[in-house]
């Protein structure tokens, strides 16, 4: 149910604009007809900030002119995330932040949260897929943990629903922590002293070292990890593009990516399917996995491209190395389109706006 309805709130956003992909349909996306005027072209009259490095983009020979109306439009929708009852304070953000860094709470001792959603990488590893605590890799990417708890589901498949529930997963996971069981988690939780100390105070009374509390706690850390973007300052009007960044969000949206990656986290809030005008080579079926629907076949969460500059490698695989080869593919594999060197360069200019400063964490 929570899929559909996310599904209709998009495409009662995506009317705004004539754009691709609506339902994961087979039709490649309408050309426009020659002479017809692109698509965000309206005018937009505040300062222009000061142009930026060369980027490989083709420089705008005269101001760019965007239509602020509909970019606030698209771009300031509010988080889908499910309302979760867990008020983050300071005793569980601080436990949070102990079982995160804890690699004990692992089959052999030497793998923790952080050890693959590394907060110094933002919240990443690099790796096309990570090792586990025996070495084994996972079969997906692993993706950042930086305003994951805004998103409207959690993993590829989306089989949680809010960071609180999927703080259990990897744990319990055979291929990740490979912890037996909750009773397993719940004996090594015990014997460290320092953590049940630390549970007594976030969760005062008898029984507070629980699998439950396990999750709160790092649920409410992981709702501290948030980033701000140069994108988020300049819709909020703190901050101004320069030139080529408005160029590239005018190509962003003339080419259609808005149609899976919109509202405030440029995605997180759908599922679509990979390959939706173009087969994509891959065996993963996504959420089909979880639902046992061959109508969900191919489907993925939508990952936010909030800081998509640092967590290469992407998909969910990890098999594109670059930002600017993900642009290219997915136009070809998402939209039917072909893009030319300068309408990538100019997207890839646009997407490093969407990179904030890492929050400082004592």
């Amino acid at each position: 149910m929570r899929m559909k309805n996310v599904f209709w709130w998009w495409c009662s956003a995506a009317a705004l604009l004539f754009v691709p992909a609506c339902g994961g349909g087979n039709q490649p996306a309408p050309t426009p007809a020659p002479g017809a005027p692109s698509t965000p072209a309206a005018a937009e009259s505040q300062p222009q900030a000061p142009a930026a490095k060369e980027t490989g983009a083709k420089k705008p020979a005269a101001p760019v002119r965007i239509d602020m109306e509909l970019v606030k439009a698209l771009f300031t929708m509010p988080p889908a995330a499910p309302a979760v009852d867990n008020p983050g304070t300071p005793e569980k953000v601080a436990l949070g932040k102990l079982l995160y860094h804890d690699q004990s709470l692992s089959k052999n001792g030497n793998l923790s949260c952080a050890s693959c959603h590394d907060l110094k990488n933002y919240g990443q590893d690099g790796k096309k897929t990570s090792p586990g605590s025996t070495g084994t890799l996972g079969e997906r990417n692993t993706p950042t943990v930086y305003n994951a708890a805004k998103q409207f589901a959690q993993f590829w498949d989306g089989r949680a629903a809010t960071v609180e529930e999927q703080a259990i997963g990897p744990v319990l996971n055979p291929v990740e922590h490979g912890v037996a069981d909750e009773a397993e988690l719940l004996a090594k939780l015990q014997a460290k002293p320092e953590l049940v100390a630390a549970f007594a105070k976030a969760f005062p009374g008898p029984e507070s070292v629980a699998v439950k509390n396990f999750q709160y706690a790092i649920g409410a850390f992981e709702r501290t990890l948030t980033t701000t973007s140069k994108f988020e300052d300049f819709l909020a009007g703190k901050a101004q593009l320069s030139n080529e960044e408005k160029l590239g969000l005018k190509t962003y949206l003339d080419v259609g990516c808005q149609a899976c990656h919109m509202g405030s986290l440029l995605g997180g809030s759908m599922y679509q399917k990979l390959g939706v005008v173009k087969p994509y080579p891959t065996k993963d079926e996504g959420r089909a996995a979880v639902t046992k629907s061959d109508s969900d076949k191919f489907l993925f969460k939508v990952p936010s491209l909030l800081n998509c500059e640092k967590t290469a490698p992407y998909y969910h695989d990890g098999s594109i190395a670059t930002l600017e080869e993900s642009v290219s593919n997915m136009a070809e594999y998402q939209l039917g389109k072909t893009l030319k060197p300068e309408e990538v360069a100019s997207i890839v200019t646009f997407l490093k706006t969407l990179t904030g400063p890492l929050p400082e964490l004592n």
